[in-house]
């Protein structure tokens, strides 16, 4: 069976300020286990390659599960110290691509050009684009061979305009996930804040927030099994 690609950020820092973001360790480290128990396998990409730092705030949030991977070598390895960078990554190794979240995302995943690119690729020979939370950010500006936004007209979700609000972080981030996936024409589906919630429609398969981790690994795979 074909692998998965898991994209993560390389920021570092909100944009302007001194605080620190990175990759919300949850929501690959959730998805990692449910790849790891179906027998699938992952790799990692980032816009720069390499280094990948976590959100501090996101290791409040973990549970045996988590720490499990977080501690396993490879992991640290691959998805946080030595990222693959676009140009080492072969798309028709891979049945999907999944965007991880973390604010982070919020500045690296929108507009690079080779994200966009492997992305397109997967989805043109059959295979899926995923997210969950801000990873929507990395499917926002992606564009078919004829210039429309590959999200148009697709139900979708992400992180929403009232869960940054709770998050604290409206002021900071440079755009909201919801308005510019409705203003890109996006049919943007969401439920109560912070609770699970993941959407399939086609070969496009979202996830609301940091608990909906589990529900697209789960589509996923019982989309590629």
């Amino acid at each position: 069976m074909k692998k998965v690609l898991i994209a993560e950020t390389n920021v570092t820092r909100y944009q302007g300020t001194k605080d620190p973001t990175g990759l919300w360790l949850g929501e690959a480290a959730e998805f990692v286990d449910e790849m790891n128990q179906a027998g699938v396998a992952v790799d990692y990409v980032s816009p720069k390659g390499g280094f990948v730092p976590l959100d501090p705030r996101s290791m409040k949030y973990t549970d045996d599960a988590i720490m499990a991977v977080y501690e396993d070598p490879d992991f640290v390895q691959r998805a946080l110290v030595n990222t693959l960078s676009p140009e080492q990554v072969n798309p028709e190794d891979y049945v999907a691509i999944y965007y991880t979240g973390g604010h982070g995302v919020m500045w690296d995943f929108p507009d690079d050009p080779n994200l966009q690119k492997l992305a397109l690729a997967i989805y043109d020979q059959g295979g899926y684009i995923t997210s969950v939370c801000h990873g929507i950010a990395g499917l926002l500006n992606i564009k078919d061979d004829q210039g429309h936004y590959l999200i148009a007209d697709k139900t979708i979700t992400g992180f929403t305009h009232s869960e940054e609000i709770l998050a604290g972080k409206q002021s900071v981030v440079p755009f909201l996930n919801q308005k510019v996936a409705q203003a890109h024409g996006a049919k943007f589906s969401k439920k109560r804040f912070y609770k699970e919630y993941a959407v399939k429609d086609g070969h496009l398969l979202t996830g609301q927030n940091p608990f909906s981790v589990r529900a697209v690994a789960k589509l996923l795979l019982s989309e590629i099994k």
